[in-house]
């Protein structure tokens, strides 16, 4: 593989990327979920004792870091008590939890919903402006590029080894190609792989998403979702959803209120949840309850009041009709109060 080719071809078309805006366009649009696919497909990421000790093994080691305990980034860029671990389990490893290896080879990819090309930092600084209710890191910025290269990292150690290409070592790429993500022209594979994964078709590796649960049976119950939370559910995100937390750490993320993921983070759609809730929790412990339940909760955790979608501009009824025409409580009453109004 030439790594001066993919250095610099990436660096050229990066170069034409604005990863800043001035207004805020939903770059968190739903991630598309896939039926679940056998476990023998997903890739398996190389042991982070093979992580090299150069330069950009450090950008490595650092985006793990802040990808696991992102709280490090409170006041900086984090507005609220979440980690990027708490969504993407197994520090971004675990097959059907939005692993970072599918996200990276995802992008850059079209997205309707801001009619853009988005590269792969910028659907990091979404999360950022919405899960973690806070403000972006910028382009080039130590904390933009290592959570890129840690997420190229696990993508690239995996595909090689799922190829027989276990002695290859990790090709090191520039902060420009890594921010770029895998899922272009100038992101040259080993021809080995060429065949499977064309560019532009990167982003349907198997695992890379939340697995689709089918409608069901009977419509997402808030009062059953009650239930289903105080029973399964409050021991580690507490009884009023504010996680738990113990001299100063959070241990377990808050799941509403003023320090959780805000209205504009697709955590925070009943079918999103749903579909995550019954993949990954309880934590350890994942598919212990039913479909129905899933559902249940999802909307029960989801009917509560949280920070403000950044895309308001003062008007609900309008900032709904824009953006929260999906299964959600934005905009909506609940239990006598419109959620949305008295956001934190």
């Amino acid at each position: 593989m030439n790594k001066t080719i993919i250095t610099l071809a990436a660096a050229t078309l990066f170069s034409h990327s604005v990863l800043a805006t001035t207004e805020l366009p939903d770059k968190q649009a739903e991630l598309p979920a896939h039926p679940k696919t056998e476990k023998s497909d997903h890739l398996v990421p190389r042991d982070f004792s093979t992580i090299p000790n150069t330069p950009f093994g450090d950008k490595v080691k650092q985006g793990y870091s802040l990808f696991v305990n992102t709280q490090t980034l409170q006041g900086k860029y984090v507005n609220n008590q979440q980690n990027c671990v708490n969504c993407h389990m197994q520090a971004g490893m675990k097959a059907d939890s939005a692993p970072l290896w599918g996200a990276f080879m995802a992008y850059p990819a079209y997205r309707s919903k801001n009619d853009k090309v988005n590269t792969y930092a910028e659907r990091i600084q979404g999360c950022f402006t919405y899960s973690m209710n806070g403000t972006p890191p910028p382009q080039d910025s130590p904390e933009l590029v290592a959570l890129s290269a840690y997420s190229y990292w696990l993508a690239m150690g995996g595909l090689l080894d799922k190829y027989n290409m276990q002695n290859t070592p990790i090709p090191e790429l520039s902060d420009a190609a890594v921010q770029l993500g895998g899922n272009d022209e100038s992101f040259i594979l080993p021809i080995e792989m060429m065949k499977d994964l064309p560019a532009g078709k990167r982003g349907s590796l198997a695992g890379r998403s939340f697995p689709k649960l089918d409608k069901p049976e009977q419509a997402p119950s808030i009062e059953r979702g009650e239930i289903v939370y105080n029973t399964t559910c409050a021991s580690c995100h507490g009884a009023n959803g504010e996680g738990i937390r113990d001299h100063g750490v959070q241990s377990f993320p808050p799941l509403w209120g003023k320090d959780s993921f805000n209205w504009g983070a697709g955590m925070h759609r009943v079918n999103t949840a749903a579909f995550f809730i019954y993949e990954n929790m309880p934590l350890g412990k994942s598919i212990q309850i039913t479909k129905q339940e899933a559902w249940d909760v999802a909307a029960f955790m989801n009917s509560h009041e949280r920070p403000q979608d950044p895309r308001f501009k003062g008007d609900l009824k309008a900032n709904q009709e824009k953006y929260h025409n999906h299964q959600g409580y934005y905009g909506k009453t609940v239990n006598g109060k419109v959620l949305g109004e008295h956001s934190y």
